[in-house]
Parts: C-alpha cells; structure tokens; sequence
C-alpha cells in the first residue's frame, strides 16, 4: 500500500514513515503497490518490483507492511526481514485458507515482527506463537508538524456546528452507517464524510451529511480543522490512524473500544463507544462535541506517537536485523 495518482489516500501511513526514516538519513529503496485496482495481479507484479530493487540496490535489511503477502514477497529476498503487522493480514490468519501456514512461515524469517497496537500484538502472538518474544508494539506516528499546526485553533466557518468528520473508507467495519444514523437524532449539525467505498449510496441524500470522496492525504489536515469532532466508531480498529490525526490537530474524537484507540485515547480527549449501540453513539457524539475545541489533552495525547519519534524506534530494529546479518 502507498498513494499513487489513481489512489491518493492508499497507504499515506506507509509514505510518511518513509520520509521520516530518510530524514534520519537513511537509504530507502522502494518495492510498492500504489493502487488499488489489478486484482491478486498486482503481488505478481509486486514480486517482480521487489526482486529488481534487491538486485539494484543489495539492502542490509527488508522491511515490509502486511504479513501476506508482501512479507511473504520480501522473505524471499536475501536479506534480513522486518516486518509490520497492520490488522487485515492477522484477522486473515484462520479465515482464508492457507493464510496462517503462510504468516507463519513469514513470521519465522523475520528477525522482528512490529504491530501497531498492544491489541494486534495480543491477537498475532494467539494467533501464530511464532511472534511471540519477537514482536515489537510501535504504530505507524503521526507527522505532528504537519497536522499540529495551529489552524486547528480556527472556529469551523464552513459547514453547520457541531460539526462531525469520518475519515476513511466507507465499509461495513468502519461502521459509517451506524454513525449516519447516530448524527440523525442530534437533530442539528453536520457530519462530513472523506472516503469512499460500498456504502456510500447509503450515506448519501441525508440530512446534513456530505459525502466528499477520497481526498490526497495532503487535503486531511483541512478537514479536520473545519471540524468539531473526529469520528471512528469501527466495529474494529487495530490502531485508529485518522483519529490520531484529529487528535495531533486538536480536535475531540468519537472512538470504537474494540482495537488499539483505548491505547492513546485518554478520557479527556475522547469518547469510547460501542460500536453497535447507536443511542450510546449519539450520546457520545454529543459529549465529544462538548469537550474543549481546540482540545490541548488530545493534542498531547497525539505528541507521544510523532512520526519521527516512531520511525527512531523503527530504525533500532532495523538496526538490529542488519547488525546480526553482519
């Protein structure tokens, strides 16, 4: 996963850890899928990038996002292998097929595995006990400085008060349509939809909802300050990235309980919910809106999982698997 031009929102997480490891110093050469379209084609495709990069570039260490496959792509490159663990890849581990004979080969190659939430850890390692005393816990950060700055202070002057924003895309898992249905009996205020996805058709025509498609991840930072509330109430969430980066911009969150969010959300500067209680969603989408905007608890809360600090934790594991390769 990595944005590309046909899909600007894929993997943003992926591209700006990338940045921050080459702002360390570091050499990165890349071996990615930016789209989504191409079907179980594009690992063919990906298999054949990443073979001519190992061949070009002869890395001291491969690290790559996602089990299976593209652990299982990057296993076969002679070099030692890190790799992270992100939710899809571990909840496939026993519900397709031939999956959990294949993480658990990519999980012994690895010199170290990373999740990126305490939760994911405990489900991987219950999982395929091959990860365990060999998985780190390290989410993919937020770039602070890019979604810290101080127009998150604003008042909302573009869209009706409270105003509720959903950043992702829009499917079942992400419970989108739960939450429409929640915002519907606050009886005022807005809720804004970025993403797109096999529900929106549900979504749209309500009132005082907007749907308005995928955005590049530079836009998001906009988004978010023009709103009051930032809303994931997933029916999972292994980390919770777009609700990191409401928190970074100092915006009061509306958060599923079940994943990685009750790791960084402090009660201060969100809500937990339920994600199938929808009177228990609208209660807390008005809660979340009477908390203080800007929000400083959430701002903080969201400095502790910079990027840059994140990608110093990455590199010490890197480090590692290249050092004991010499």
């Amino acid at each position: 996963m990595y944005p590309g031009p046909a899909d600007p929102d894929l993997g943003t997480f992926v591209r700006q850890l990338e940045l921050a490891l080459r702002e360390r110093g570091h050499e990165l050469e890349l071996a990615v899928l930016d789209r989504r379209a191409g079907g179980k084609r594009r690992y063919a495709e990906l298999a054949l990038r990443a073979r001519a990069a190992a061949r070009r570039f002869r890395p001291d260490v491969v690290y790559a996002h996602f089990l299976v496959p593209a652990g299982l792509i990057a296993s076969r490159v002679e070099a030692p292998l890190v790799v992270t663990a992100h939710g899809r890849d571990v909840r496939n581990v026993g519900a397709i097929a031939g999956v959990a004979a294949l993480t658990r080969r990519v999980v012994k190659r690895a010199s170290a595995v990373v999740a990126v939430s305490d939760y994911l850890r405990r489900e991987l390692e219950a999982k395929v006990h091959e990860a365990r005393g060999k998985t780190h816990v390290i989410d993919m950060g937020v770039d602070t400085e890019r979604f810290g700055t101080r127009s998150g202070d604003m008042s909302p002057d573009l869209v009706p008060s409270p105003a509720f924003l959903c950043v992702g895309s829009l499917t079942e898992r992400k419970n989108v349509v739960r939450l429409a249905d929640a915002f519907a009996r606050l009886g005022d205020g807005s809720l804004t939809f970025v993403g797109d996805g096999p529900l929106r058709a549900r979504l749209e025509g309500r009132e005082g909802v907007s749907v308005v498609g995928r955005v590049p991840h530079e836009e998001i930072p906009g988004w978010i300050a023009r709103a009051d509330v930032v809303c994931q109430p997933s029916l999972i969430e292994p980390l919770g990235q777009a609700l990191l980066e409401g928190m970074a911009v100092g915006r009061s969150v509306v958060a599923t309980r079940i994943g990685g969010p009750p790791e960084f959300v402090p009660p201060e500067a969100g809500i937990l919910v339920d994600p199938l209680d929808v009177d228990g969603l609208a209660d807390a989408l008005r809660g979340a809106a009477a908390l203080p905007r800007p929000n400083e608890a959430a701002r903080a809360a969201a400095t502790v999982h910079d990027v840059r600090r994140q990608a110093e934790r990455i590199e010490a594991i890197l480090s590692a698997a290249a050092g004991r390769r010499a």
